[in-house]
């Protein structure tokens, strides 16, 4: 596996347009139920607050209330203290104990880890994923996923400012694993980060249908829709096994 922390211009076209010749995944939400994550995270982050004499169950119950209204509003913390009425307890250590969480093991939808190792069998693939990047890290080694990628790109270690939809993520991924971005496939969950990003840096992007944001309308159309990421490389291998087709019979013509 590789770590790449640089963005970069993508190379220069290497194939046939329309061959797929890499795939990128998104993770939270694509690959598992970031929902039991968090879970975790704030079950830590009540237990932490328990220590300042906060009540731990009226604060885990206020922060899912407001994850709940969406979990990228920010503030998760500060808005669940105040509707418990809480006031005076520092939020610094109840940060810290989220960013500290470390689950020591995590599902995968089913069957997206299979998917993915024979999907790789074909073609190389990249994890493109926001976050902190332990985090997220110590997410794919939960979910036993920390070798199942060629390149993993994460967003925050090339700046907040490029988190998805910029195309830096996408056009590095790409970059790394040798192909042109117009050859790469993304695969992700959030229309307005996976969906728009991917199509920014000139990628086709299959938007799965899993997570927070499965009824969030999509302002750009993607180039094909799944239930789920299984689905989603079942669509990838049937373009693949096309393009086999379509050479062996060009071969014999």
């Amino acid at each position: 596996m590789i770590d790449v922390t640089e963005p970069t211009e993508p190379p220069e076209p290497t194939g046939p347009a329309g061959r797929i010749e890499a795939v990128l995944f998104d993770v939270d939400d694509t690959l598992f139920d970031q929902g039991v994550w968090l879970d975790g995270a704030w079950r830590a982050v009540a237990n932490a607050a328990g220590t300042f004499g906060v009540d731990r169950v009226a604060m885990l119950s206020a922060l899912h209330a407001v994850c709940a209204e969406g979990s990228d509003k920010g503030r998760i913390i500060d808005r669940a203290l105040a509707r418990i009425g809480v006031v005076g307890v520092a939020v610094g250590p109840l940060l810290d104990a989220f960013g500290g969480y470390r689950a020591l093991e995590l599902p995968t939808y089913p069957g997206a880890g299979a998917a993915l190792a024979r999907l790789r069998a074909s073609v190389p693939v990249a994890a493109v994923t926001d976050g902190d990047p332990a985090v997220q890290r110590a997410k794919l080694a939960a979910l036993g996923l920390g070798n199942a990628f060629d390149v993993v790109v994460v967003s925050n270690e090339l700046g907040r400012e490029r988190r998805k939809p910029h195309p830096a993520p996408f056009l590095l991924a790409a970059r790394e694993l040798g192909v042109d971005a117009a050859a790469a496939v993304h695969v992700g969950d959030r229309p307005d980060k996976d969906v728009a990003g991917a199509h920014v840096a000139g990628m086709r992007c299959i938007r799965v249908r899993t997570g927070e944001y499965r009824h969030l309308s999509a302002d750009i159309a993607p180039w094909r829709e799944a239930p789920d990421v299984v689905a989603a490389v079942a669509i990838v291998e049937q373009e693949l096994g096309s393009w086999t087709s379509a050479s062996n019979w060009g071969s014999v013509r």
